[in-house]
């Protein structure tokens, strides 16, 4: 098949509409389940190219959560802790395969963000991953290949409506690529860049001690941002992506965005969130609302008298602005990635604050002197790639 029909474009007045090879070959996917839709098959297929690249880069299984042409997470598949188990809803499916691993770890980071998602997989989903996919809020998925286990679970789901996607992992694009935007068309050779450890070679800091752990997440940081609508800062910790920024037009807004998001990761495993009383009827989309209420600036809205009763069995004290301070200052050793230079020091200084302790971008700001200054001041290590990651 070399065509497949969608049932509309971006949106329900923009027909007609389809994904074709205009080569005539055939495409590399097979629907098994659904009808995608147009943005379904952009986020899937920005997904799988980013899924395929982190897997190549750390050996490890990798999932990506897509919302709007952009990642809300990914992550590579190590084991989870029990406290990370439980903060992303999945302490009680038991010990899980390094696939379902990265995919909690996709989804877990930003869960507001990927309600809705469509999921990308780097190898074939396994059942583990399916049992996780079945319960969450998500619009489809991508992968190479489905166990008979897999399948079976998620065509069930969404009424037997939820799309699957299945992909040829052999296959390779041309290197020339070309959309149309008013009628014209633009040509540009694909971005091929190889994030390895070559790229990450230039450390232009005082401190140049970058363990391995920090070098693999500045490949993940660098390769998420590759797929992210620019401009675009991805924070990174322990093999996920813990915040990312996207779409904004000023880079310290979008430092500053992706560090509230890796901030509110954080935040999740204090004390005070792990110990909250949830109403049992309170399901895990509504339990991730009233998280991201109650550790936010709109507290009042879920510890109001009327509101709380409806949200918890017992009303928690207000975490305070002192008590999440304290708590931010425990997080350490962030890695940071940005798709292009910071033209401010304004940026580490806001990395700081969540944490981070290596940066990986571009270099090339007439102010350099001052960014690399920045670093040095709080010890930082940062690494000047000379590559720019823009992605439209």
């Amino acid at each position: 098949m070399n065509e497949i029909e969608l049932k509309y474009g971006c949106n329900p007045n923009q027909k007609p509409s389809r994904i074709y090879m205009e080569d005539g070959s055939a495409l590399p996917v097979t629907v098994l389940n659904g009808k995608p839709g147009y943005i379904n098959f952009l986020d899937a297929f920005n997904g799988w190219q980013l899924v395929k690249e982190l897997k190549a880069a750390s050996g490890l299984p990798a999932a990506a959560s897509f919302k709007h042409v952009s990642p809300a997470g990914a992550a590579v598949g190590l084991p989870l802790t029990k406290t990370l188990a439980k903060i992303y809803w999945v302490d009680d499916l038991g010990e899980l395969s390094p696939l379902a691993c990265a995919y909690a770890r996709a989804r877990g980071a930003d869960r507001m963000s990927s309600f809705g998602d469509f999921i990308a997989l780097s190898d074939v989903c396994d059942e583990d991953t399916a049992r996780l996919i079945k319960r969450e809020v998500s619009d489809g998925v991508i992968a190479p290949g489905y166990t008979d286990e897999a399948l079976a679970l998620l065509t069930a789901k969404k009424k037997g409506a939820y799309n699957i996607i299945q992909i040829d992992e052999a296959y390779v694009p041309a290197p020339v690529e070309k959309k149309q935007v008013y009628g014209i068309t633009f040509e540009q050779g694909r971005n091929e860049l190889a994030v390895d450890d070559a790229l990450l070679g230039n450390i232009v800091t005082k401190n140049k001690d970058i363990p391995a752990q920090a070098l693999m997440d500045m490949k993940i940081a660098l390769i998420t941002l590759k797929y992210t609508q620019s401009n675009s800062v991805c924070y990174v910790k322990d093999g996920q992506a813990i915040g990312i920024g996207a779409g904004q037009q000023s880079r310290v807004h979008c430092t500053r965005l992706a560090g509230q998001k890796a901030d509110n990761w954080f935040l999740r495993q204090s004390p005070q969130v792990l110990s909250l009383q949830f109403a049992d009827s309170l399901g895990r989309a509504d339990r991730d609302n009233a998280i991201d209420n109650y550790i936010g600036d709109e507290y009042m809205d879920v510890l109001a008298e009327g509101a709380w009763q409806r949200v918890f069995t017992k009303k928690p004290p207000v975490f305070t602005a002192e008590e999440k301070r304290a708590w931010l200052d425990k997080m350490q050793d962030v890695t940071l990635g940005s798709d292009a230079f910071f033209p401010f020091s304004d940026n580490v200084e806001r990395a700081k604050k969540s944490g981070v302790k290596y940066i990986a971008q571009p270099g090339g700001s007439v102010r350099d002197d001052l960014v690399i200054a920045c670093c040095d001041k709080y010890d930082m290590a940062m690494v000047f790639t000379g590559i720019r990651l823009f992605h439209h």
